[in-house]
């Protein structure tokens, strides 16, 4: 059947950002808009809410993390928080493993053996100043010791369904058996945005003191007037090169992630990522073409105990596409079967709304049941294997 793409359209102009959407995307999808030219081992470029990815070279690649790693220790800590596992309020002692005479030449917070400091703190000594043993201390207090804490990292990294990471240390400094991605740093990055609001939150503080050490947050387009950075985090080794992760939204709502890795210069990790973000934001758009919890149509429904059931999504949906061409989009739904048959259960995948462009399938969003529909009784069932009889005759 025909879906309407006015109805479509009217919803993708129904401003705000929820969550991810269910939104897939053709992998050999081309929009024929060249990205710049990107002076880095790997990068990515994709867009927050609808995952689509608008450039990339190698984000598969596995790198050096350096400090990005401390987003993952970052979201442990957020999502320890959210549980009421930990309270930002809790004071833990730093102990020997933790004090900062053990990081020389590296970032820290400067923490002393034995002070007494609080999980908000440390919190933002991890995320501001990237204090290696500010991650030390963390690891510690929540899991015991930092090897199960690393333990737990990598628990989420399997999660996430990262396929090209692997975390030694909560810090990050390097170790042969410690690798990341473009790809899956940007996937931790949108996990952060998404489920951690409050955490992520802190990612746009420009400085911190603590122990009268006033530091700088090492993201410099935070200070750039020109974009809307609000996050996220940098990472250097001799062996990582320098990396960034860059987060950014537009007037329009839209939320791009940057991601480069193994730039030769501190200064050009800013400039490579600007770069990237300048593009898509000036290149494409995103729209909200579905809205969660809105039935795009009812549908008939055979053996159940209800005979009609609304059809659409539970989260929003968005879809990215080159600026300027919502109008050329062409919308359709298809259905897995001909027919709905009960139990339905709310949330079950029943058909894709697929979206086109230039006669390409570009994106699909799943369509899903919006309440369950158990079986009838038995006359009912009956009743309705006739009715299906019949219309199969004809």
């Amino acid at each position: 059947m025909q879906f309407n793409p006015v109805k479509a359209t009217k919803l993708a102009l129904v401003a705000g950002v929820l969550s991810f959407s269910a939104t897939s995307f053709a992998d050999d999808v081309n929009f024929g808009v060249a990205p710049p030219q990107v002076n880095a081992q790997t990068y990515i470029l994709m867009d927050y809410n609808s995952g689509v990815v608008l450039a990339a070279l190698n984000p598969d690649q596995r790198q050096y993390p350096a400090s990005l790693t401390k987003m993952m220790t970052s979201y442990m800590v957020g999502d320890a928080i959210k549980q009421g596992k930990i309270h930002p309020t809790d004071t833990i002692t730093v102990g020997e493993s933790a004090w900062g005479k053990n990081f020389p030449g590296s970032s820290k917070m400067f923490l002393n053996l034995n002070q007494q400091v609080s999980v908000a703190d440390l919190n933002r000594g991890i995320i501001v100043v990237s204090g290696n043993d500010a991650c030390v201390a963390m690891a510690e207090h929540i899991s015991g010791s930092t090897e199960k804490f690393v333990e737990l990292m990598n628990k989420y990294v399997a999660q996430f369904g990262l396929k090209n990471t692997n975390f030694t240390t909560p810090h990050g400094l390097d170790d042969p058996n410690q690798y990341s991605s473009a790809r899956d740093m940007a996937l931790i990055g949108s996990h952060i945005i998404r489920d951690l609001p409050e955490e992520y939150k802190i990612y746009s503080e420009k400085e911190f003191t603590f122990n009268k050490i006033k530091q700088p947050n090492r993201n410099g387009l935070l200070w750039d007037k020109s974009m809307n950075v609000d996050g996220m985090k940098t990472g250097h080794t001799d062996q990582a090169g320098y990396n960034l992760v860059a987060s950014a939204t537009n007037a329009n709502n839209m939320r791009l992630i940057s991601v480069v890795m193994g730039v030769p210069t501190y200064k050009g990790r800013e400039v490579e990522s600007k770069k990237l973000l300048q593009w898509g934001f000036s290149s494409f758009e995103t729209l909200k073409v579905l809205e969660a919890g809105k039935g795009i149509e009812e549908k008939s429904v055979y053996y159940g105990a209800e005979n009609k059931v609304a059809v659409g999504v539970l989260q929003d949906g968005f879809i990215t596409i080159p600026k300027g061409r919502q109008t050329d989009l062409k919308v359709r739904v298809e259905y897995d079967k001909k027919e709905l048959e009960a139990p339905l259960v709310k949330g079950q995948s029943v058909g894709k709304v697929i979206y086109q462009l230039d006669g390409k399938d570009i994106a699909n969003v799943n369509v899903q049941v919006m309440q369950d529909v158990p079986e009838a009784g038995i006359i009912g069932r009956a009743w309705d294997w006739l009715v299906l009889t019949v219309k199969g005759l004809f």
